[in-house]
Formats: structure tokens, C-alpha cells, sequence
């Protein structure tokens, strides 16, 4: 089997299996108890949260862990609406948004919140134009994907971040696809709220976390009562093992970042080069500002669910795993102009650290083989149906 989706989630490195194995054998104490095994265990948490902090340069105490990056953004959009609404009900985000945001926007919007979504462009990019004439004087929030899960897109978060400061607007930026893929450095960026998981980098799934700034502080109304660990913000007893999973994992990705970028890069240039022999393809969205790993690509004339199935032991997708059981066409590629049967032959290919060349060779053939059969069927359903 050879595995190209790693966009929907990563394997579990061998060196963060290890941490996690060991801390479940000792950290079995609870992080909060005022003891000896819960004094250990606390420190293994702290000592994680720092990690993932380096990661992304900012202060370990802005760090709140959550379940993930889904968590992180409900807490994140719902706890900071919440509070600023006296201050204004309206928030912006983008159309093109994984459908944690989509939907918690939509229930704001259930609750008296307006939203504002805005397409992108044809290349995937958000028009910083279209923002600031968006910005209203009742703007409170606006939450950006940094990296888009289903094309790879990567949006300008600082000229974004620059703008809403100046407008006195919060700003979330959802990095689940994004830490651990491309530099982010939370001293310099003008973020105030950022989610992520650790299964997008080596780790464990069901742990994740939320940068909240402390300079200027944003504040929010907390979502899960019943105890107050995290400072108060976020209610329930820490999965010490998971936690420390996604440290190491973080730890890793932070020395191996740049390196791991290049080969990766290299690897989609590679499978693109190879899908170049055949018509009708094309790559969707922006290819300079794309995150390293991913590449989406349209084809001519295919039935994406067969086409999928026809692969047998490749794993790539149509898109976000999110949206998997949803027979619509990508609501992605769909504002970004394609038309409902180019988004429905559009196909997701994601490499990561344990992708090799030769199996990006292999991919490569096997799938250019099964658009060609494709397109074959196709052409003969079509004669037989026009036979007179």
C-alpha cells in the first residue's frame, strides 16, 4: 500500500509512539493533584507545552491544550464573539474554511452573529481589497486557514493580520495545516488566536492546542465548565500521555522543518512532473504559495468515486476527510471558480516524512494507468450511447 494523504492525517512517528508508551507507564497520576505522581506528571505537561511553544515562537503560557484542532477553534471563535459582542456582532472568515469554522460560524450566526464569507480568488489567495472593504465599524473577529487542507494554499497571514490591526479587529488563524509545514513565528506575526493538532504533525489525534496572545490580551468566555485547569479556560482532566505526544512530536518537527520541506516539495514536483504526460490536467490553486506536500489536481472526463475505488491500495483523497461522506462537490474548488463536474474530478495527493521517491514513481504510473482506462470507459460508454 503506498499512503498519499497525509493531508487528512499523519502517522504516528516512532520517537513520539516511545514518549507516549513510557509516560503512560509513569505519568499515571492526574497533572492537577497535589502530589508526588501528580507533580510529575505536570512537569512532563509543562515541559510539552514548551515544546510546542518553540515550535511556533511564542510564550509556553499562551499555550491552552484542547482535543484538537476543532476544539481549538470553537473555544476560539466562540469564547472571543461571546465576549466582544457588546463591542459588535459581526465576524469575517472565508468560504473556503475547513468546516470547523464554517459551522461554528453558522451557529453564530443562529445566535445573532452576522458573518461575512469571502470567496478567494481563482488561485485560492484571499484579495486583501476585498477584506478591508469588509471591515466594518461593528467587526469584532476574523478567522483565516492559513494553510487550505484541500489545495494547499498558503494566505498571507501577516499583510492580513498587519490590516485587522490596524482596524482593531481580533484574528484567529487556523494552523492545523500549517505548524510543523512552514515557518511560523508568533513574535512577528500579527495573530491573535491559533488552533492546531498534533495528528497534522507525527502525533497522537485527540490532543491538540490554542495560542491565545497575552500582549494584547485577547480574552473569551470559556466553553467547557467543570474544573479549572488551563488556567481556567478550558475544564477537564489533561491526557498527560497525549500531551506529551505532541510535544515530542513538535519537538521534532521544529529541528527537522526546513529539511523535511525541501525533500517533500521535491517529491510533489516530482509526481506533478509525472502527471504532465497526460491532457487535460490541472493543478488547483496558487503553485508558488502552497504548502509543500499537497497537490490538487483536475481531470477531464472521470468519475471521481470509481476513479478513487479503481486505485485499490493508494490512499488519496477528493479532499478534506471531513467532507468524505458528503456526495457535493468541494465547496473549496467550487468558490474558487471550478465548475461542479471539474471540482468532482479533482483529486488530492499529500506526501509527507515517510513518502519516498520510488513510491511517488510507482503512484505516479498506477494512477496515470487509471485515468487512462477511465477516460477509455468513458469514451466507449459514449460511442455505445450514441450507436445507431
Amino acid at each position: 500500500m503506498i499512503y498519499l494523504d497525509y493531508m487528512s492525517t499523519t502517522p504516528v512517528d516512532p520517537r513520539v509512539v516511545d514518549v507516549m508508551h513510557r509516560s503512560l507507564q509513569t505519568d499515571f497520576g492526574n497533572p492537577s493533584s497535589q502530589h508526588a505522581f501528580g507533580f510529575s506528571a505536570r512537569a512532563h505537561v509543562e515541559n510539552a507545552r514548551s515544546q510546542v511553544a518553540q515550535l511556533i515562537n511564542a510564550d509556553p503560557k499562551e499555550i491552552i491544550w484542547t482535543s484538537g484542532a476543532t476544539e481549538s477553534i470553537n473555544l476560539a471563535l466562540k469564547g472571543a464573539a461571546l465576549f466582544y459582542q457588546r463591542q459588535g456582532k459581526h465576524i469575517i472568515t472565508m468560504s473556503t474554511e475547513h468546516k470547523a469554522t464554517l459551522d461554528t460560524c453558522r451557529y453564530l450566526e443562529s445566535i445573532g452573529f452576522e458573518v461575512t464569507y469571502l470567496n478567494p480568488e481563482k488561485n485560492g489567495l484571499l484579495d486583501l481589497n476585498k477584506l478591508n472593504h469588509a471591515i466594518r465599524h461593528d467587526t469584532i473577529l476574523t478567522s483565516i486557514l492559513q494553510v487550505n487542507n484541500e489545495t494547499g494554499v498558503i494566505q498571507d497571514i501577516f499583510s492580513i493580520g498587519k490590516l485587522l490591526r490596524e482596524k482593531g479587529v481580533w484574528f484567529h488563524v487556523d494552523a492545523a495545516q500549517s505548524v510543523g509545514k512552514i515557518n511560523i513565528d508568533l513574535k512577528n506575526l500579527p495573530v491573535d488566536l491559533m488552533s492546531f493538532t498534533a495528528h497534522k504533525i507525527y502525533g497522537p489525534k485527540g490532543v491538540g492546542a490554542l495560542f491565545v496572545r497575552r500582549q494584547p490580551r485577547v480574552q473569551f468566555i470559556k466553553q467547557l465548565h467543570g474544573g479549572d485547569q488551563e488556567n481556567g479556560v478550558r475544564s477537564g482532566t489533561l491526557p498527560t500521555h497525549q500531551i506529551v505526544g505532541m510535544g515530542m512530536a513538535a519537538d521534532i518537527a521544529r529541528q527537522t522543518l526546513a529539511a523535511e520541506a525541501q525533500r517533500i516539495a521535491a517529491l510533489r514536483d516530482q509526481f506533478e512532473e509525472n502527471m504532465a504526460v497526460l491532457p487535460g490536467i490541472l493543478i488547483n490553486g496558487d503553485k508558488k504559495n502552497r504548502v509543500c506536500g499537497c497537490s490538487n489536481f483536475s481531470v477531464d472526463a472521470v468519475d471521481g468515486q470509481q476513479f478513487i475505488r479503481s486505485l485499490g491500495d493508494i490512499a488519496l483523497s477528493q479532499g478534506s476527510a471531513c467532507n468524505a461522506v458528503d456526495p457535493e462537490p468541494s465547496h473549496v474548488l467550487i468558490a474558487m471558480g471550478l465548475s461542479r463536474v471539474r471540482a468532482n474530478a479533482s483529486f488530492r495527493v499529500s506526501m509527507g516524512r515517510y513518502t519516498t521517491a520510488t513510491e511517488i514513481e510507482m503512484a505516479s504510473a498506477r494512477i496515470i494507468e487509471a485515468i487512462k482506462k477511465a477516460k477509455g470507459d468513458a469514451r466507449h460508454c459514449l460511442h455505445a450511447w450514441y450507436r445507431p
